[in-house]
């Protein structure tokens, strides 16, 4: 054993000068910023070999991951001492719980070990993981959990002093100090889940070593194992894994990375090449750095979003070319409280939370098949339910929080309320939208075509508001104004201008949030789609129209309001092409309703018609069919699936056949059908993304 012990201390020294020199305290920039540690020479100057599959997986994240924002929750870092029997000592670990941490609630924990150089407080030098984590779970990219830093170094002075090489065997002993002293602290301390499928071990360098070393040797302690830069004192593979099937079956993910300018770069590579032999699903990212806290922290950030997560976990696995192995289903025991009433029959256990919530809330959930998971915590209440129709019964929990599952839901965003003991309320879990002629909840169902309205690093155009004056009513009116990139640099540009209304029930806010139009717009000119333009949202209602009310709408207020006192007041305002054939029109549903009978009395005002949703054009409809033509540029004309094969769904002629009609008249008239989709804002979102390319051509 001592033969062994002096072997592996000579293999240490033998690498100082590339790996044993972390230091105790990085330098910091002005202002406190830390700076990036040196890259490490090469181990012995010699040439670095790498193979086919040393290749970088996941791309170099921007530096801002560790930024400070004031503006989002943050968690709690502290320091902690617990005894360690295996020492014979009192020990300290630095500790992360996330942000609005409750004892409430039962959290994974990730335990993140250190270099030979370091101690415990090396990670929060080198990464500021509470700013990672932070900056992580406020962009819902991670699961809530609980990160200890302990000290690798078991020995009762275990400071970072003299010869660093001297202290290596007591990051040996450091296995039994995990397992029997600071994890049981911790579960004792901490609301946590104490299963293995909810704890993880990670580190850096000789931290790197010791996660594969304990943590592939104890999978019935730990399911999710991650080695960055691993040093030498990683055992050889088949002593890790002497049993390849039994550690396809426990292991949910095992990540490895390394630098491809760092001389340690070989005993990840044989770890590597022996899973890939033996089939053990594996992550392996070799970025462009060194022996360094760039890869270090670059790569907790990744390896962070996929633990604790199944479904990320696969979908990267998948992507590595190693699928996971099919996942035992949680029980009881590991499965958070709320979540173990059986699911329906016909439900997929896909669930991720919905990109409506409120920052930091886990539910609603939506799943593969559409279907939305609710969850609401009334302890009191008699009976709970939402109001999508077809949903299932709602089940109480003992811990007082209701379950309930919707049927299937068309891709993009839906309305809705919960309903406690027959009050109809807002979720408190979802953002608030306007709609239904009240402010309350939403869902976005993800949509396969998303793309066309996601954020995206390409220039973006502002959403402006503005208040305009309106003698008609006595009142000062808002709308927001789209302006397209470049609008303020470029003085000497002007525009034409879209006119956009919403639907009945809405308000001037409905395009810009739940229709994306800035976002779809934005993307449409990055990719040199559409024409630059305006686009004016206002609130298309002048009287009090309440539900069943519509048959007494005079559309004679709103177009004194549109045509006599916004339209100027943008011309006078904004860097506007003003006149009429730089000038559109288009609603959804009530809005369509409305720029039909505005554009059709408006010929000198308008050249471009949009109706979504919102009825169609007859060449009945015209008055004088060839001043129209002369007029007018584009009648575009749109309906969801659903609307268009169910006459129910729309009222009036079939739209199709109209607009077909006025295309056979000498109209440009126009069709689209939005796949699978009814009366609801993916519908318009399509149709938005389809309509602005063919306006304003020359």
């Amino acid at each position: 054993m001592k033969n062994a012990m002096a072997a592996g201390i000579v293999c240490l020294l033998s690498v100082l000068p590339t790996w044993a020199q972390e230091s105790p305290a990085p330098p910091r920039a002005a202002g406190g910023q830390q700076q990036a540690e040196p890259a490490r020479p090469r181990r012995g100057g010699g040439q670095i070999e790498l193979g086919p599959d040393d290749k970088q997986t996941y791309a170099d994240p921007p530096a801002s991951i560790v930024a400070a924002r004031d503006e989002i929750p943050h968690g709690k870092l502290e320091m902690i001492e617990y005894e360690s029997k295996t020492v014979g000592t009192t020990r300290k670990a630095n500790v992360y719980t996330p942000p609005g941490y409750s004892k409430d609630q039962k959290y994974p924990v990730l335990y993140l070990l250190h270099g030979i150089g370091g101690d415990e407080t090396e990670w929060q030098r080198f990464a500021t993981p509470d700013r990672l984590f932070d900056n992580l779970l406020a962009d819902r990219k991670a699961v809530p959990m609980i990160v200890v830093m302990p000290n690798g170094r078991a020995r009762k002075n275990d400071r970072a002093e003299g010869n660093v090489f001297e202290s290596a065997p007591a990051f040996a002993v450091f296995e039994k100090d995990l397992l029997n002293d600071l994890i049981p602290a911790i579960e004792s301390r901490y609301s946590v889940q104490g299963t293995r499928d909810r704890r993880a071990l990670a580190g850096l360098s000789m931290g790197g070593g010791q996660s594969l070393n304990f943590g592939l040797t104890h999978l019935d302690t730990f399911a999710w194992v991650g080695g960055f830069s691993s040093a030498p004192n990683t055992k050889d593979p088949a002593e890790l894994i002497p049993d390849p099937a039994k550690a396809k079956q426990q292991l949910k993910l095992l990540w490895l990375s390394c630098g491809n300018k760092d001389g340690l770069i070989g005993i990840s590579q044989k770890m590597q090449r022996f899973l890939k032999q033996q089939g053990i699903p594996h992550v392996w990212n070799v970025d462009s750095h060194g022996h360094d806290a760039t890869h270090w922290r670059n790569n907790l950030y990744h390896f962070a979003q996929l633990i604790f997560n199944d479904d990320a976990t696969k979908a990267a696995l998948s992507a590595a070319g190693t699928p996971a192995a099919a996942a035992p289903a949680a029980t009881g025991e590991n499965r958070p409280a709320a979540q173990t009433a059986a699911l329906p029959e016909g439900v997929t256990d896909d669930f991720h939370p919905a990109p409506t919530n409120q920052p930091g809330r886990d539910y609603p959930q939506v799943n593969s098949q559409g279907r939305v998971k609710f969850r609401v915590v009334a302890p009191e209440a008699k009976s709970v339910g939402v109001s999508f129709r077809d949903s299932t019964e709602f089940v109480k929990g003992a811990d007082g929080a209701w379950i309930g599952y919707t049927r299937p839901l068309d891709e993009g965003f839906h309305y809705y309320t919960i309903k406690i003991d027959g009050a109809e309320v807002p979720d408190p879990n979802s953002l608030f939208f306007f709609g239904a002629n009240r402010w309350g909840s939403g869902v976005e169902v993800p949509a396969h075509d998303r793309d066309f309205y996601a954020v995206k690093p390409v220039r973006h155009g502002q959403i402006r508001e503005i208040l305009f004056p309106s003698p008609s009513t006595n009142s000062q009116r808002r709308a927001f104004v789209y302006t397209p990139p470049g609008y303020d640099e470029q003085a000497d540009v002007r525009y034409p201008v879209l006119y956009l209304q919403h639907g009945y029930g809405e308000n001037e806010y409905g395009w810009s949030v739940q229709g994306h139009a800035g976002l779809i717009m934005d993307n449409l000119l990055a990719e040199q789609k559409t024409k630059p333009f305006l686009i004016v949202m206002t609130y298309g209602m002048t009287n009090d129209i309440r539900f069943g009310g519509l048959r007494d709408f005079d559309i004679g207020p709103f177009q004194t309001v549109l045509c006599d006192e916004l339209i100027p007041y943008i011309d006078a305002n904004f860097r506007t092409l003003a006149d009429q054939p730089h000038r559109a029109m288009a609603g959804l549903s009530m809005g369509g309703m409305e720029t039909k009978t505005i554009t059709l009395k408006k010929l000198d005002l308008f050249s471009h018609i949009g109706l979504f949703s919102g009825g169609s054009i007859a060449p009945a409809d015209i008055a004088d069919l060839d001043a129209f033509k002369k007029a007018n540029r584009l009648v575009f004309v749109s309906y969801g699936g659903h609307e268009v094969g169910n006459p129910n769904a729309r009222r009036g002629p079939d739209p199709q056949q109209t607009t077909e009609a006025l295309k056979n008249a000498g109209v440009n008239a126009q069709f689209y059908v939005s796949p699978k989709t009814g009366h609801e804002w993916q519908s318009w979102r399509r149709s938005l993304h389809e309509f602005a390319p063919l306006l304003f051509r020359d």
